[in-house]
């Protein structure tokens, strides 16, 4: 049985709280990422902003682009300032990794922490979350993704590689 994602947002939420009141900004991480941050900064308040890491990440050579990129939009000064990172699901890292190249190519942040939905472990680089939903550790070919609904609400959904 999967957590259920909007009580994660409200335990990510409560968790955060703290940072808004001193002034950190949202940007989050599309699409899982850039969702969640546009609820929390609904529910918290503060300056939001949006990361498509397709250029920057490691792979990119061997998976080329995805065919559905976003441009990033940051509309506030991140030249130091305290930056909320938000994504959905942390694994191994380089997703992270690839969003912090792509934020200093808009300045020097002043502080930067990381926000997840769901952290499932198994990193690959060395980074850690500083705010949770939930922990959880999935199978061998296990992989979690974030839904979004029409109305806006989150669901979580396993998907299992077909062994053959």
């Amino acid at each position: 049985m999967l957590p259920d994602a909007e009580q994660l947002l409200e335990n990510l939420s409560r968790q955060l709280e703290p940072f808004i009141a001193e002034g950190a900004a949202l940007v989050g991480i599309h699409s899982g990422g850039a969702w969640i941050a546009s609820r929390l900064q609904q529910s918290l308040g503060g300056d939001l902003g949006t990361l498509d890491i397709s250029f920057y990440r490691d792979d990119f050579s061997r998976i080329g682009l995805h065919p559905q990129t976003k441009p990033s939009n940051i509309p506030f000064d991140v030249e130091g300032r305290h930056i909320l990172l938000i994504d959905d699901v942390l694994y191994t890292g380089r997703t992270v990794r690839a969003a912090m190249n792509e934020l200093f190519d808009y300045g020097r942040p002043a502080r930067i922490s990381l926000a997840v939905l769901v952290d499932r472990g198994e990193r690959e680089l060395p980074i850690e979350a500083q705010a949770v939903g939930v922990r959880m550790t999935l199978k061998p070919g296990q992989n979690l993704e974030l839904l979004r609904d029409a109305a806006g609400h989150f669901n979580l959904k396993l998907h299992e590689e077909i062994s053959e």
